[in-house]
């Protein structure tokens, strides 16, 4: 490395995030780069510690420790073809990934780890902005055709690897723009859509074709795209929520987290939103049930919407501050964290399992109640906590059970594991020949880095048998 002895002489500093007053106001990302001379000592603190763990900390075994240092030289072009090696999208990553990497650094076992994460941002956005990501065309194609059913980063992972191979790649997105969760699920807040558009633009210009309004399954049959492919990518995510079936669950104003997100994506993009579907929390008292990064999610998108109150209930009970013992180094570890959306304000409350949903005459949810519960795996009920909280709105985002069976999947007859994922061979390749799958749609519900690893896997296993 280029500075040794950095790791002892410079403390860890991330990047940071805009004054919560100003930020809560607006739908801008929150985050506030770190100056290019500071980022460069982050560089110089990743410590030459021979057996790089953050490389498998990361699903993309990203070449971490190489562009640390070229950023540390200011070396900055040299730095994206680094992260480039293994990374299609460091600009998606550096914004929504919780960085496993992180967790993972050796230094992180007595003093705070190495700021990957925003050295990382530093050297996309650097590339960016110098003008330096091209459209990177093949020389020849190949003649044969894929088709890639979903445009989240599995997708676009892998139609960009596919196309850059000489293959002719279609993406196929039921939505009426690309991008999946990162397009409509994860608020602008933390990832501004431009990133987005930009890539496409590189893809397009790579020979990608991108297909809006593309419902497999329900507008165009299954049967013409096998017909007209000659291989497909099933990369459509982990859709199905789940619910909470409860007492009253039936009431107006109880809604999926991802009823209620997407909308504002719509706003903000441009789109106008009838009144009667608009879900608004502006002057209610909102319970989100669910502790995760899709509740936190809700939180700052409630906050912005001018919220009465705030709860956040969670099941499992409050982490401890610091890594617990029972997720030693190099694991992800158990721990408090505070998202930005946890900074701007509202309750949470942990260890507490929600029984009944209480409505007024007219149908609409008034209140919940709620029990506070012992710990996993039985979360037994403590007698005598019960306790009512008032509720006008209610956001479920206690996570997905899998991809959406109907439609796509049951037509073509895959077959699934035993958690109800689409199930895949080494390859990538489901039990029918010639349809692979990839990300949340394989693996279930999983992380930003897991799915473009997917994407780029599933793109080497089509490759391998597209030369057959």
């Amino acid at each position: 490395m280029g500075k040794v002895t950095g790791f002892l002489e410079f403390q860890r500093e991330t990047i940071g995030r805009r004054p919560v007053a100003e930020r809560m106001n607006d739908w801008f990302e929150v985050y506030q780069p770190l100056p290019e001379d500071k980022t460069k000592l982050q560089g110089a603190r990743c410590m030459d510690c021979g057996v790089p763990f953050c490389h498998t900390g990361c699903p993309l075994t990203n070449l971490i420790p190489d562009w640390n240092d070229l950023a540390y030289r200011g070396r900055w072009k040299e730095a994206i073809r680094a992260l480039h090696a293994t990374n299609n999208f460091p600009e998606f990553t550096s914004r929504i990934c919780p960085a496993p990497c992180e967790a993972a650094c050796v230094l992180g076992i007595n003093e705070p780890p190495v700021s990957i994460k925003t050295i990382e941002r530093a050297i996309i956005d650097h590339a960016w902005q110098e003008g330096w990501i091209k459209p990177e065309t093949p020389t020849e194609r190949t003649g044969k055709r894929v088709a890639v059913v979903g445009s989240g980063p599995a997708g676009l992972a892998a139609a960009q690897q596919l196309a850059r191979a000489g293959h002719l790649v279609t993406v196929f997105e039921k939505a009426d723009r690309i991008g999946g969760l990162l397009r409509y699920g994860i608020p602008d807040f933390k990832m501004e859509k431009h990133h987005i558009d930009r890539r496409m633009e590189q893809m397009k210009a790579e020979g990608v074709t991108f297909k809006t309004n593309a419902h497999i399954g329900v507008d165009i049959s299954v049967k013409d795209l096998r017909k007209e492919f000659h291989a497909v990518l099933l990369a459509g995510g982990a859709e199905a929520p789940r619910d909470l079936k409860v007492p009253g669950r039936q009431l107006k104003g109880i809604h999926f987290a991802m009823e209620y997100l997407p909308l504002n994506n719509k706003r903000n993009a441009g789109d106008t939103v009838p009144e009667e579907n608009w879900i608004s929390a502006e002057g209610k008292n909102v319970i989100i049930i669910g502790g995760g990064d899709t509740g936190a999610d809700c939180l700052g998108t409630s906050h912005r919407h001018k919220a009465k109150s705030i709860r956040q209930f969670e099941i499992m009970p409050m982490p401890p501050a610091e890594r617990a013992g029972s997720t030693p180094w190099p694991l992800w570890p158990l721990m408090m964290r505070e998202e930005s959306s946890h900074e701007e304000g509202g309750q949470r409350h942990w260890a507490i399992l929600t029984t009944e949903f209480v409505g007024d005459a007219d149908g609409n949810v008034r209140a919940l109640k709620a029990v506070k519960v012992g710990p996993a795996p039985k979360f037994e009920p403590i007698p005598g906590s019960e306790e009512e909280f008032a509720a006008d709105l209610v956001l479920l985002a206690m996570g997905f059970v899998g991809p959406v069976k109907n439609g796509l999947i049951e037509q073509l007859g895959v077959e699934l594991d035993n958690r109800g994922n689409v199930k895949a061979d080494e390859n990538y390749m489901t039990s029918v020949p010639g349809v692979f799958t990839a990300g949340d749609m394989r693996r279930g519900q999983s992380l930003v880095v897991w799915a473009m690893a997917e994407g780029r896997k599933a793109a080497e296993g089509i490759g391998e048998y597209l030369k057959e």
